[in-house]
């Protein structure tokens, strides 16, 4: 018989081997998965280079689409949360109304032949429109008094140099002298205040159809830093008009927020003017006629009583439950929980029938 230390010194004699097969094993495994991460990593072969076209189209760079309105690339992705003009189309029809009546405030203001053309209507970033005005520029900051917001009107050096020329008595035929390099003094920032109260008054009576507005005038400023009505990345409304004055002239740029705009966002909604969104005669009238012809179902209350829940499980079949009603008691009818008429109880021919006698009206909360 053999002692039991030796026949455990022969079990973990055999187990060794074993052990040694799987750690053997485990090592290979590992090793090739380390093999094959390395080869992974190293092959740069395999990487994929892009070329310069792609990195253009990428970018929203592509040469092929310059001219285009749509954009691309990384463009599209930052411009992806901006408003258009487009979702406000009334906006539109109130450019074009001050672009008319422009015209002919502007000639009575210069006692000059003044063409007023709508450039375009565009949306963009506050930052962005800041950086992209050209040195000089005057700005003239205004305030919705009904909306609690502000906005800009900018003219351009072309714009402002003509204006002053005109209204100083320059000869028509020569183009305006550019002062560059000093400031405008009191008499020429005096002329330009009058100018931009007379855009401000057109463009309170092009919204007049739409929303009465009053736009009152704040200052006049020439650096772009000290007119900052909105945060940087705000979307605002820039609509540029031409102004022509006899071969003179420049832009005018009106700018307003979104935010200015919202509390009359749902007029801007409008397809037209005076469309209306909520009420429609004729649909009105169609879902009377069919709610005249709707079928409900009545129901002739003669008692209602409490009762213990312990007292309905114990009714049976032939149990009396007593009714608190006579033959002359009235008896309400109600369609679900709302009660419209009472009557008396009778018979007529077989049937059983209530002869109305009251009529409730329900009244509006």
């Amino acid at each position: 018989m053999t002692p039991p230390s030796e026949e455990n010194d022969d079990i973990e004699a055999l187990a060794e081997p074993e052990a040694e097969k799987v750690g053997e094993k485990v090592s290979d495994d590992q090793d090739q998965l380390a093999a094959e991460w390395e080869e992974m990593t190293s092959n740069t072969e395999a990487t994929r280079v892009l070329n310069q076209d792609e990195i253009d189209s990428l970018l929203g760079a592509d040469p092929q689409q310059k001219g285009s309105n749509d954009d691309t690339g990384l463009d599209a992705i930052l411009n992806h949360g901006m408003v258009t003009n487009d979702r406000l189309p009334m906006l539109d029809v109130v450019f074009d109304r001050m672009m008319r009546l422009l015209s002919s405030s502007l000639r009575n203001f210069t006692s000059d032949n003044v063409e007023v053309a709508l450039d375009n209507v565009s949306s963009m970033r506050f930052n962005d429109y800041i950086e992209s005005l050209p040195a000089p520029a005057m700005l003239g900051v205004f305030k919705a008094d009904e909306w609690e917001n502000s906005g800009l009107i900018t003219l351009d050096s072309s714009l402002i140099f003509s204006t002053i020329d005109i209204l100083l008595g320059g000869r028509r035929d020569s183009a305006p002298t550019k002062l560059d390099g000093r400031p405008f003094t009191t008499i020429e920032r005096n002329l330009l205040e009058g100018m931009v109260r007379v855009v401000l008054n057109d463009l309170g009576s092009a919204f007049e159809p739409i929303t009465p507005v009053t736009f009152s005038f704040e200052r006049l400023e020439t650096d772009p830093k000290f007119a900052t009505i909105a945060r940087p990345s705000n979307a605002v409304i820039v609509a540029k008009f031409r102004i022509e004055m006899e071969e003179r002239g420049g832009l005018l740029d009106v700018l307003i927020p979104y935010a200015t705009l919202e509390p009359v966002r749902e007029l801007l909604l409008q397809m037209f003017m005076g469309e209306k969104f909520g009420r429609d005669a004729i649909w009105e009238t169609h879902l009377a006629n069919e709610l005249w012809q709707t079928e409900i179902d009545l129901t002739a209350v003669l008692d209602e009583q409490t009762i213990s829940l312990g007292k309905i499980f114990n009714l049976k079949k032939g149990s009396n439950l007593l009714l608190d009603v006579k033959s002359t008691s009235l008896v309400d009818i109600k369609c679900g929980n709302i009660k419209m008429f009472t009557g008396v109880m009778g018979r007529k021919a077989q049937n059983i029938a209530i002869k109305i006698q009251k009529k409730f009206s329900q009244e509006k909360n």
